[in-house]
């Protein structure tokens, strides 16, 4: 892509080229925004500490996940409604992953359906379960995911409740949505994207829409969504999660060290540090504020991996200094999959490899797996926070 170079150049992009609803679905926060913008911002109170005069010749940014090697540290976080960014978005963007050599993570309310990503894929892909009250419809969801291979399973802990997102009520994005002329407006001023649209297969919730009971189309779905909150969800739920999946589980939406340490005790095998992109409860630690706590509890006994306000290989690196096993990102593919389909993903994780790539070089590194706070000047981690 000419003239593309950072992911505020796909961001601009993806913004001319999606629908309005859609693009500030994906780039907004709860309330008023603070924890969404402090996701990103806090970054800055982290300072390299640049070394010269080092042999940096052939340098690898190769890691294991899980168990499975990775070309870089940094896997596709799950995103709702990712095939409203572009049409067959999931399938695009896991691919995408597949050819970059890094996990793609399928999100419960995923447009794209579990069986439409496997088909269109290789290898096995995470999958990210949302913790709902319709309990047969979760059962055989994660069958439904097993027998397509994937072989990983993110459980989500932070959405009992849905926080309010004003930019979602405006566009008449909440449970049931509310058709607005604005609507019309927005896909015709959007034609190359509605064409893509009109030539998909998928324009729903495929995970959910003939697969929970009763809801056979996008009337029955929205009602359906809006009653399946749960607010009793507990830490005693996941074990009858855990007794029916097969493979390897992580937690995410963790950002306190005692949720941490639950987990550990629990024996899950790795939690995310994550406040779901700054779109539940405004005023939380940013992800990175949150990631040394989180790393000092539980780092050395699980694999503990960061999402939110990354946008650049150097926040990467930054992340991987203060303990990160590796990291996701969502907004910044979904921008590269607004922008230009598959191709814009591409990209998106060709700007993160190069300046990941350059960034460990700049500290002196030859290896990624060498990072450490040795690297960093870390302006605010301070021990006393969590008592």
């Amino acid at each position: 892509m000419k003239n593309v170079f950072s992911i505020d150049d796909l961001q601009n992009l993806a913004k001319k080229r999606v629908p309005k609803m859609f693009y500030e679905y994906a780039d907004s926060g709860s309330w008023s925004g603070e924890t969404y913008k402090a996701n990103q911002n806090d970054f800055s109170n982290i300072k390299f500490r640049q070394r010269v005069g080092v042999n940096i010749e052939n340098r690898s940014l190769s890691k294991t996940f899980l168990g499975k090697e990775v070309s870089i540290p940094l896997a596709l976080a799950p995103t709702g409604l990712c095939g409203m960014q572009h049409s067959d978005g999931e399938i695009l963007a896991a691919q995408a992953s597949e050819d970059f050599g890094i996990p793609f993570t399928l999100s419960t309310m995923s447009i794209c359906s579990i069986e439409d990503v496997a088909k269109a894929t290789t290898q096995p892909f995470w999958f990210q379960l949302y913790v709902m009250k319709d309990k047969a419809f979760i059962s055989n969801l994660l069958s439904r995911a097993q027998s397509a291979g994937c072989n990983v399973l993110q459980i989500t802990m932070d959405l009992n409740i849905l926080g309010q997102r004003h930019a979602d009520v405006r566009n008449g994005l909440s449970a049931p949505p509310k058709f607005k002329l604005s609507h019309i407006k927005q896909i015709l001023s959007r034609p190359k994207w509605a064409l893509g649209m009109l030539k998909a297969k998928r324009h729903f919730f495929a995970n959910v829409v003939g697969h929970a009971e009763g809801v056979t189309d996008s009337g029955a779905l929205w009602s359906w969504i809006a009653e399946q909150f749960d607010s009793t969800f507990s830490w005693d739920d996941l074990d009858w999660i855990r007794n029916q999946w097969k493979g390897k589980i992580l937690l995410k939406g963790i950002l306190d060290p005692n949720d941490a340490k639950k987990a550990v005790e629990l024996g899950f095998d790795g939690v995310i540090v994550s406040n779901h992109g700054g779109r539940q409860l405004d005023g939380a630690l940013s992800s990175i504020s949150a990631l040394p706590y989180i790393v000092d509890e539980a780092g050395k006994k699980m694999e503990v991996y960061m999402d939110g306000g990354i946008r650049s290989g150097q926040d990467i690196c930054k992340a991987l200094c203060l303990g990160a096993h590796g990291v996701l990102i969502g907004r910044p593919f979904l921008y590269g999959l607004g922008a230009n389909g598959k191709a814009g993903v591409t990209r998106c994780l060709e700007i993160m490899r190069d300046s990941l790539d350059e960034s460990i070089g700049f500290l002196g590194e030859k290896n990624i797996n060498d990072l450490s706070r040795k690297n960093i000047l870390d302006m605010s981690y301070k021990k006393e926070i969590f008592n």
